[in-house]
């Protein structure tokens, strides 16, 4: 399973790439509106430290100005994927830039039947929300379950990008269920890395090693 990290943070993209388990970067406007800096300079400089899929959100609500913003966003590096929104418009806009050879990753979406119709639109991928689906008391990870068998079904090559990770379990069951992604927050990376266990050996080793002679 590939690991993005969901974040328009520079610093925490450097960091967890320094690390070496990164495979790409997810942006959206919320996102990127706490970076406090320009949309381009941001994904430019990421651009620079990731080399894989970086996801850039388009805003239009019609599938002309998706496409005006595809084309756009796709000039800045070989490596951008553009987010389209789940809905009519979104996947009209999917159609064209799957034509156009442009990757896409549809997003917001929330059911089977959304992320099959995002695949025969052509997206490269479809990023389920589970952590939205919990919080309103539905099982999210059950929705990539059943998305996971209808692509196998069918044989789509769209990949599913697991979205909305809130916590370490969510991404134990996207890698256990057969997610190709999952995008995960920074925090949730530096939880991945810890086990109390491995911090008392680290310890137990530490203490021992004074008392071997010098």
């Amino acid at each position: 399973m590939k690991i993005f990290i969901d974040t328009a943070d520079v610093k925490e993209i450097r960091e967890a790439h320094e690390m070496g388990v990164i495979d790409g970067v997810t942006t959206n406007p919320s996102l990127m509106a706490k970076t406090g800096r320009k949309h381009r300079e941001v994904i430019e400089e990421i651009v620079s430290i990731v080399d894989g899929p970086i996801s850039v959100e388009a805003v239009s609500l019609e599938a002309k100005g998706m496409m005006k913003e595809a084309h756009e966003f796709s000039g800045w590096h070989k490596n951008i994927v553009v987010k389209l929104p789940m809905t009519s418009e979104g996947l009209k806009a999917t159609k064209l830039c799957a034509q156009e050879g442009i990757p896409t990753n549809v997003t917001l979406v929330f059911s089977v039947n959304q992320a099959l119709l995002a695949a025969k639109a052509g997206a490269s991928y479809a990023s389920p929300f589970v952590g939205r689906l919990d919080d309103i008391s539905e099982t999210g990870m059950n929705l990539i379950s059943e998305i996971r068998q209808v692509y196998d079904n069918y044989g789509f090559k769209t990949q599913i990008l697991t979205a909305s990770i809130r916590h370490p379990i969510h991404v134990k069951e996207a890698a256990l269920i057969g997610s190709d992604v999952a995008t995960v927050p920074f925090n949730v990376i530096q939880q991945l890395t810890r086990h109390p266990l491995t911090d008392i050996g680290i310890q137990r080793f530490l203490e021992d090693w004074k008392k071997v002679p010098k």
